[in-house]
């Protein structure tokens, strides 16, 4: 196996200090000696995380992309501008938020209330643990501005789509408006979207960085009829039995008319927050006229799981879940 990078360069941005590259995205590159797949695959980590989410296991097993690799696929890991290897600038960027607390990672990923069925789970539960500390130890700053941090990251991604050609992708929790808006300015190119327990639910104000207020991302969506500001968009929110209110839009929708084209698998596991709203996001996207697939674990007889899947214990068997849909779809 082949491993190299490069950078997805963009904007020139004139600073006190003279020239930068405004938001630069670090591109790493796994090539199987044999490539036996049609299309490379290209894995966005969430939060302030960075591309070691996919490169490899808090207790040093190995990751989703050397897995990919081995099935074949030509893997891309990117680290979105700002995050890992991309580095934030803020004189370049502008400001950040600090970075995921210990307490704050567990509470999404190990929530306590869960811990009697999250078995896959491969590290402890407090900040002190040293497993923990491996994966918080990768965390940085995100931009403040999620709206721009939204649009910097489609640009880049719409650039590297434009440079390897058609791909599969893959996004993770705050990862995912990335996933979606790539798949927007780019549907012809995306092949499949493995959309995993993503920001959400659609048009949530995240307390964080801002609303989702183009349902799935703080950046514009196309819709049709077209939208040219995200207060066209006309909704309504109902209180739901469990979990938070569900927001769709109004009838009669506007339709997603670029995602439309793009075959989307929202993958979901049973010991995580993010199940509490899997749904809400199914019904936003397939009433705007997308192809939405439920991809909920334990309908697969794997159990056990939470919102860190893809460096769990099973992570090869989760994986296996997607690359079967992926075997019927792309």
């Amino acid at each position: 196996m082949q491993r190299d990078g490069f950078w997805i360069t963009g904007e020139l941005s004139a600073t006190e200090f003279g020239t930068a590259i405004y938001g630069s995205m670090y591109v790493e590159r796994l090539t199987p000696e044999n490539p036996t797949q049609p299309y490379p695959v290209v894995l966005i980590h969430g939060g302030g995380g960075q591309a070691t989410d996919y490169l490899g296991t808090p207790d040093g097993r190995e990751g989703w992309a050397q897995q990919l690799a081995r099935e074949g696929y030509v893997v891309h890991v990117v680290d979105r501008p700002g995050h890992g290897r991309s580095p934030h600038d803020p004189a370049v960027l502008g400001p950040a938020i600090p970075a995921l607390s210990a307490e704050l990672f567990l509470s999404i990923f190990a929530p306590e209330q869960f811990a009697d069925t999250h078995h896959q789970w491969p590290i402890g539960r407090t900040p002190e643990d040293p497993g923990v500390q491996q994966v918080t130890a990768s965390f940085g700053p995100m931009l403040a501005d999620w709206e721009e941090m939204h649009a910097l990251e489609q640009r880049r991604l719409a650039a590297l789509l434009d440079r390897i050609g058609p791909a599969i992708v893959f996004c993770h929790s705050a990862g995912g408006p990335a996933g979606y808006l790539l798949a927007d300015a780019r549907p012809a190119l995306v092949k499949a979207l493995v959309a995993i327990e993503t920001v959400g639910p659609p048009f949530v104000v995240h307390p964080a960085g801002g609303p989702l207020s183009w349902g799935l991302a703080c950046a514009p969506l196309t819709f049709d009829p077209p939208a040219s500001d995200a207060s066209e968009l006309s909704l309504e929110t109902v209180d739901m039995p469990a979990g938070p209110p569900r927001t769709l839009q109004a009838e009669p929708a506007r339709r997603l008319a670029h995602l439309a084209e793009v075959p989307i698998g929202v993958v979901t596991s049973p010991n995580s927050h993010f199940r509490g709203f899997d749904d809400h996001l199914q019904a936003f996207l397939r009433q705007a006229g997308c192809q939405a697939d439920s991809l909920r674990l334990e309908d697969f007889g794997v159990l056990g799981n939470g919102h860190g899947m893809m460096f769990e214990l099973n992570n090869r068997e989760v994986l296996q879940v997607i690359l079967d849909w992926l075997g019927k779809t792309a």
